[in-house]
């Protein structure tokens, strides 16, 4: 499969650009244990800030 994109770029970008995606597809997602007692929805730290009762701090 050759991709438009990548037609242009050079060797070293192409083979690059493969080694990535290869560690990408080897790479393991992280088993994290469950958090017991932790709190609902979305990761509050996702963005960098931590969220509680409608304020928002910045680490």
């Amino acid at each position: 499969m050759s991709d438009p994109a990548r037609d242009d770029l050079p060797p070293a970008a192409r083979r690059a650009l493969a080694e990535a995606e290869e560690r990408r597809r080897k790479a393991k997602a992280l088993e994290m244990p469950t958090e017991l007692g932790g709190r609902e929805g979305p990761e509050p730290v996702r963005y960098g800030d931590w969220e509680k009762k409608g304020l928002a701090i910045d680490f």
